[in-house]
């Protein structure tokens, strides 16, 4: 375990119970998520290198545009 991780624990422990159960609850549920996140990803490589390959042909071809998140 990192040392940051065992320092957010022995500081977590010191809160009452019931925010020691809300703060696993949350860690709890993050972890899943990026657990969750990690394989989506892996499961989806083939697709994304797919969906790349087609953004870089358009681009090449002049059928994109530069534009700010603002746009979109």
């Amino acid at each position: 375990m990192s040392d940051i991780l065992t320092k957010a624990f022995k500081k977590a422990s010191k809160l009452p119970k019931n925010l020691q159960e809300e703060v696993a609850r949350q860690l709890l549920e993050d972890i899943e998520g990026e657990l969750n996140w990690d394989e989506t990803l892996f499961k989806s490589h083939d697709k994304l290198e797919k969906l790349a390959d087609k953004a870089i042909e358009e681009f090449k071809a002049g059928h994109t545009k530069q534009m700010g998140f603002d746009k979109l």
